[in-house]
């Protein structure tokens, strides 16, 4: 049974940070391409950051460049997102993807930016 597990959400102020984690099990992780990605209502769900299976490879929605960072360990099956510097503009439910010859999701998690 393949589960993506997000966690790590929550209210911050401005300028806060917050790290998101995502734990995965049921396929094979290592293989797979790891991406967040997020989304307010009534908008597109909108791609955040993308690590390639090995990990030496990322890239960043312009928006989040410079403040946030992916990472993964591929020995805990699990995908990070440090947000620093956070807007309120990054105000979403944040989802976590996996990405192979299949396509899995999380069931999100809320991140509030707000004083």
């Amino acid at each position: 049974q393949v589960q993506l597990v997000e966690s790590g959400g929550g209210l911050v102020q401005p300028g806060g940070s917050l790290r998101l984690s995502c734990a995965a099990s049921g396929f094979p992780f290592s293989s797979y391409w790891m991406s967040w990605y997020r989304q307010v209502p009534g908008k597109e769900r909108e791609l955040v950051a993308v690590i390639a299976s090995a990990g030496g490879r990322t890239n960043y929605a312009d928006s989040v460049k410079g403040r946030f960072t992916i990472s993964r360990d591929n020995a805990k099956n699990t995908v990070y997102l440090q947000m620093n510097r956070l807007k309120p503009e990054d105000t979403a439910v944040y989802y976590c993807n996996a990405r192979d010859v299949d396509d899995y999701w999380g069931q999100g998690t809320q991140v509030t930016v707000s004083s």
